[in-house]
């Protein structure tokens, strides 16, 4: 199983409306469909982070996945939105080993 965290590092004060606008794509199935799904944020470390961890079997999945999401219809209207709210992002890719 592959894990897929999307890390996004908020701009100081914007944590409720950026997790408002995850609350909507995932109320209208923009994210990914995944095996697992979680979304997290940070307890230490650096501050002002929200975390989106997908699971999925392969990386072909987690590719078809991404194609669907970025596709959907009110996903162009929706991330400009939720652009405002970040600072920078990151994506992680890693594999499961046990």
């Amino acid at each position: 199983m592959y894990i897929v965290r999307d890390i996004f590092h908020l701009k100081f004060g914007h944590y409720r409306d950026a997790k408002a606008l995850m609350e909507e794509a995932r109320a209208k199935k923009m994210f990914p469909e995944a095996k697992t799904f979680r979304m997290l944020s940070d307890f230490t470390g650096d501050s002002y982070r929200l975390i989106m961890e997908e699971g999925y079997d392969s990386l072909g999945e987690f590719e078809k996945a991404i194609t669907t999401g970025m596709g959907h219809p009110d996903f162009q209207t929706w991330y400009p939105k939720f652009k405002e709210h970040v600072v920078s992002s990151h994506r992680e890719i890693l594999k499961l080993i046990m």
